[in-house]
């Protein structure tokens, strides 16, 4: 089997699990979490981040640890270990979105962003005519951009066209846990797609994640099914392993699917036959 590799635009990353920084119970067990999951892409939205202080970006830390001064969600992210993605999390408009985005190119966080443009408060569905728009902008203005999108192939096309590093398809709404709802797209989106797909938002369990795998993704993005959790660093851990696994079993290629039984042992030969 060929070396499997994964690479967005020009880097190399050794996990194929990138996750988030929200909804945990306290600082310590994100850290924890964080380790256990394998990953070294971390997501953070720029509005959570004191960017008046970048150079806090020192952690993780203790929460226990005193703080000199404001204390920023980035003093418990190893910035050495874990690779930056800052995310527009929150933004209901094309400007507002790419004004979030190059606050924190500024700040000094990564010219990489998680681009999401919510479309609507209640389903938090993109709205992917105005995530089209910023990706155009900030594709232009130098940004390795991840747009975060619904599973529609057309529209992944579409940001595909317009200079997105990765497509981020749902799985299903954020934070719903519901797991894959549709296969079949995702199965299409794959077929189509020329860059890395990551399938962002709705996995719940380790199955969720190694569904998406098997399907062909080629990273999953999660938070609340690690943070919301009961145990969230035993479930990074199982997310860890399911990444895994759905990976090897589509470089693998299962059997095809069949009506009836075909007996595991050939009947030809046998005493009596």
């Amino acid at each position: 089997m060929q070396p499997d590799i994964f690479v967005i635009a020009d880097r190399t990353f050794s996990s194929r699990l990138i996750v988030g920084t929200g909804k945990y119970s306290s600082p310590a067990v994100m850290v924890r979490a964080h380790d256990a999951s394998g990953a070294d892409m971390i997501t953070v939205a720029v509005r959570r981040v004191n960017i008046s202080d970048r150079s806090s970006a020192r952690g993780p830390r203790e929460h226990s640890e005193p703080s000199s001064g404001a204390e920023s969600l980035l003093d418990y992210i190893d910035t050495a270990k874990y690779f930056l993605l800052p995310n527009t999390a929150g933004c209901y408009t094309a400007d507002e979105a790419v004004r979030t985005a190059r606050l924190g190119r500024e700040a000094g966080l990564s010219h990489w962003v998680k681009l999401e443009v919510i479309g609507d408060e209640k389903t938090l569905f993109p709205d992917n005519e105005a995530l089209l728009d910023a990706t155009r902008i900030l594709v232009r203005e130098g940004f390795v951009v991840l747009p975060y999108t619904t599973d529609d192939p057309v529209v992944c096309r579409k940001l595909q066209d317009a200079g997105a590093a990765a497509i981020m398809p749902l799985g299903a709404p954020i934070g719903s846990g519901l797991g894959i709802q549709n296969v079949n797209n995702l199965r299409i989106i794959r077929e189509l797609a020329r860059i890395p797909l990551i399938v962002d938002a709705g996995v719940g369990t380790a199955s969720d994640a190694a569904l998406a795998m098997e399907l062909g993704a080629d990273g999953v993005l999660m938070n609340t099914a690690i943070a919301g959790a009961q145990d969230p660093v035993a479930m990074a851990e199982s997310m860890k392993l399911a990444v895994r696994a759905g990976r090897l079993a589509y470089l693998a290629g299962r059997i095809p699917r069949k009506l009836y039984a075909s007996a595991s042992s050939p009947i030809e030969g046998l005493v009596g036959r």
